[in-house]
């Protein structure tokens, strides 16, 4: 699948797919994006309500930045973090390279944990910090067997529902309410009303927060 570099609104990068005519991020700002939807509507209101481990389930490993911003994380956290994640099509390094870490990370700190998410082998956990284990799984989540009541925070980051629809069904929303841990949430960038319908019917409890920047709102939902 041919990707162009592109740089967002805040700095940093993100990828363009011409064939769908979808970028993996917002222009706005790829960075920010992540910040304010998976890990500030997500991940850190599980920080606060729960003092055991946290697992993170995020559909769409992409370019690997909620992992990444999620690893830095967990590096002021008590809790250590569980990361899996799945990708159908994961980038190869080709494609890693052509995105340029120094483009895409704004905190040069970061760059040696950008490589050891890329480097870590696919569908093998790996821990690559005290406090942080990653396990990218290849393949489609419908076929992905996931344990049940798991997972405190699900990153739901695929392409938009116009141009990804097998992913946005009431049976991927089921699969994943079925996955989620009780009390726990499913964060999207994504504020459809079709998104939102078909969350209520696998079960979850849907609301609408302010959207980050360039974005009137995005959604999350909790497991009842």
């Amino acid at each position: 699948m041919k990707v162009e570099v592109r740089t967002t609104d805040d700095g940093s990068s993100t990828l363009y797919v011409p064939a769908l005519d979808e970028h993996y991020h917002s222009t706005h700002g790829a960075l920010q994006e992540a910040q304010h939807v998976y890990l500030g509507a997500g991940l850190e209101p599980a920080l606060v309500s729960s003092p055991s481990p946290i697992w993170v389930l995020e559909v769409g490993f992409g370019t690997g930045l909620n992992a990444l911003l999620t690893l830095q994380r967990s590096l002021t956290s008590p809790q250590p973090i569980f990361y899996d994640t799945i990708e159908k099509h994961p980038l190869p390094q080709r494609v890693i390279k052509q995105l340029g870490a120094e483009r895409y990370i704004l905190n040069p700190e970061l760059l040696d944990c950008y490589q050891q998410l890329h480097q870590a082998t696919w569908d093998v956990p790996v821990a690559l910090t005290p406090q942080f284990a990653l396990h990218k799984i290849s393949g489609a989540l419908q076929s992905t067997e996931l344990s049940e009541g798991t997972y405190q925070v699900i990153y739901f980051d695929a392409f938009a529902p116009e141009k990804q629809p097998d992913m946005w069904t009431d049976t991927v929303f089921a699969q994943l309410y079925e996955a989620a841990a009780p009390g726990g949430c499913l964060v999207s960038y994504c504020a459809k009303g079709s998104f939102k319908r078909s969350l209520k019917a696998a079960g979850w409890l849907v609301e609408a927060l302010p959207g980050p920047q360039g974005k009137r709102e995005m959604t999350r939902a909790w497991k009842r």
